[in-house]
């Protein structure tokens, strides 16, 4: 099969086959025993004659056992050739389907999540089973790749979530064609929506025309205004904007009928650009002018938790929100001493079916089918001899267990412990003084920052998806108490940023976010990989914040407030969101009353916190 044709039925399933199969539930399991135990759902016991643990299914009749290396923040590292599933004396193949069902009681999996859940568990091996078929190149071999090579070179996905490649939706022939990991150029569908059923909007020093005159070459543009012309419309009466492809043909050609028969929406055609789908599946990278503007689609695909629309009416505010964040950042010498640095959504346009919107409630997924946002390319601010990675990419490891982190310490001949302090002063130190002075909080997790690499080192990361993953945590009107430059006053179209967060879980931001969600793996992946102790990468955590601390006295009022050495912090389920909710397991609306806090765990820095003795 060749890039851009349509697999036949055969060659479309090539990668289920029994080996790959069992190896893809082998590691499922292991994720899932892993970070199940993580969040005190599941609870293995150590067996006294070998070290191994032992894990009994809600009946008692399946028993599972393993090796496993308990870290900081309680991190399971287990050992995927070491699980064996017993049942009397007859040792079992693994099923991750069976596990899921053998322990539906324990993990609280209702009559109404567990097949949808399971469904989403069989889209994940499938997925796992295709990464498993392919040549994948090596950890050292990815680490030197350019920047989307290494984009669709992931084959974990979020690290949290055990079934976080869901894609309820995609049948499997869109799977070959949309999802990244098969790295399959797409030519994105345009459409022309009447402007009194849309509402473009756009950043300082950005209008429409503009916009689309730098996307589409000129014989683009004349070809879809020929198409206007030729069914009778006034092109001037229609905004141009792109669209998933699976999102016209699976929704809008059918839910919104009513809007393609009336012409208030019309297809177009392709474009003429190839884009690569990104890790979060609804965002696109151009490959034809990797200068020009990713561009962001919804797409009525449930995946991770959620359906991956696109609000029309949150998509208004979209670029002011972007300008407002990059003026910040620039007026700021912390900020600029990092070299930190975001890409803004630039402009967004979104339609509104005036039907739907009368029947259903603010956060309807009906309300967010046919939207799309562009935002800026971080290509046209690379320096010479700078290279671009996700930052997802660094907990990623090969088929044979080498980590890529590893592979680009090696590249860079420093030190382990001063290479991660290189990556924390770039990423950190950013999230950091967000934090304790606007009380600004990111969503800064692998797929959303992207680093820039100079010979295997971090010289500065770019942080993206901004309007929907950032908030200001500040009751609006405070005054500030400690001499901070706080966000407690926001420009009108910026106020929707604003959350009302309680005090006592305001940290967890950072806690939650940066330190278990991504710092527990990548530390674990260092030890695993021999390359840099636990010890040795918490004490560097804390020396870069304690560096910033240091160099930010007027904050001490702050640092004292929320205070990141304490000895403990509360436990955020990821899972148990989506085990207790798989459709939408957080309200957008409440999301910090929507967390699932399971007691507490042991800060990995407090034992270097400049105020012990």
């Amino acid at each position: 099969m060749t890039a851009g044709t349509r697999p036949t039925p055969q060659e479309a399933v090539a990668h289920l086959t029994p080996a790959l199969w069992a190896r893809a539930n082998r590691l499922l399991i292991r994720k899932a025993l892993a970070e199940f135990a993580h969040e005190r759902l599941l609870t293995p016991k150590r067996l006294p004659q070998d070290g191994h643990y032992t894990l009994s299914s809600d009946d008692g009749t399946t028993a599972y056992r393993f090796a496993a290396r308990r870290g900081a923040l309680d991190h399971w590292s287990i050992d995927p050739d070491s699980i064996t599933r017993h049942r009397g004396h007859t040792e079992l193949p693994l099923d991750a389907l069976e596990f899921l069902t053998e322990l539906r009681e324990t993990l609280g999996l209702s009559r109404s999540v567990l097949p949808v859940y399971l469904e989403e568990i069989s889209s994940t091996l499938s997925g796992t089973a295709y990464k498993l078929a392919a040549d994948r190149p090596t950890a050292r071999e990815l680490a030197a790749s350019g920047f989307q090579a290494i984009e669709t070179g992931m084959t974990e996905g979020h690290p949290c979530f055990v079934a976080n490649n869901g894609r309820l939706g995609f049948g499997i022939h869109e799977y070959h064609a949309y999802a990244p990991e098969t790295a399959s150029p797409i030519r994105l569908l345009w459409l022309a929506a009447h402007r009194d059923h849309a509402t473009f909007t756009a950043g300082a020093g950005l209008d429409y025309d503009t916009l689309i005159h730098a996307e589409l070459d000129e014989i683009t543009r004349t070809r879809f205004t020929t198409t206007l012309t030729g069914l009778g419309l006034n092109p001037d009466d229609y905004y141009l904007f792109p669209t998933h492809p699976w999102q016209w043909w699976n929704k809008l050609a059918v839910t919104f009928a009513a809007e393609v028969a009336q012409q208030r929406l019309v297809c177009l055609g392709p474009g003429d650009d190839d884009y690569l789908a990104q890790q979060s599946i609804r965002t696109f990278f151009n490959t034809t002018h990797p200068t020009h503007h990713y561009v962001k689609t919804a797409l009525s695909v449930l995946n991770m938790g959620f359906m991956r629309g696109l609000s029309a009416s949150y998509m208004e505010a979209t670029p002011a929100i972007n300008d407002w964040l990059a003026r910040l950042i620039a007026a700021d010498d912390t900020f600029q001493a990092a070299r930190f640095s975001i890409i803004r959504e630039r402009a967004a346009i979104g339609y509104h079916h005036r039907g739907y919107e009368a029947a259903t409630d603010k956060g309807s997924p009906y309300r967010k089918m046919l939207a799309a946002l562009w935002r800026e390319s971080p290509v046209p601010t690379l320096e010479p001899g700078r290279r671009l990675a996700t930052m997802a990419s660094l907990l990623h490891t090969d088929h044979d267990g080498a980590s890529l982190t590893s592979a680009l310490i090696e590249e860079s001949g420093l030190e382990p412990a001063t290479w991660l302090r290189r990556y924390l002063d770039a990423y950190l130190t950013p999230v950091l003084h967000a934090f304790y002075a606007y009380d600004l909080v990111f969503m800064p997790h692998g797929e959303n920052v992207i680093l820039v690499l100079e010979d295997g080192a971090v010289t500065r990361a770019i942080f993206k998806d901004i309007a929907e993953e950032i908030a200001v945590m500040v009751p609006q009107g405070l005054k500030d108490q400690g001499g901070a430059p706080t966000c407690a006053v926001l420009p009108p179209a910026v106020e929707r940023i604003r959350a009302d967060v309680p005090e006592d879980k305001k940290l967890l931001s950072l806690f939650t976010d940066v330190f278990d969600c991504f710092f527990r793996f990548l530390s674990g992946t260092l030890a695993d990989n021999g390359t840099l102790s636990e010890d040795a990468f918490w004490r560097t955590v804390a020396d870069c914040i304690t560096a910033y601390q240091a160099a930010h006295p007027h904050l001490a009022a702050k640092f004292a407030q929320y205070d990141l050495f304490a000895d403990e912090f509360a436990l955020s389920c990821l899972n148990r969101l989506q085990l207790r909710n798989n459709q939408q397991m957080v309200d957008l609306e409440d999301p910090a009353g929507a967390l699932q806090l399971i007691g507490t765990l042991r800060n990995p820095i407090a034992p270097y916190s400049p105020a012990s003795p």
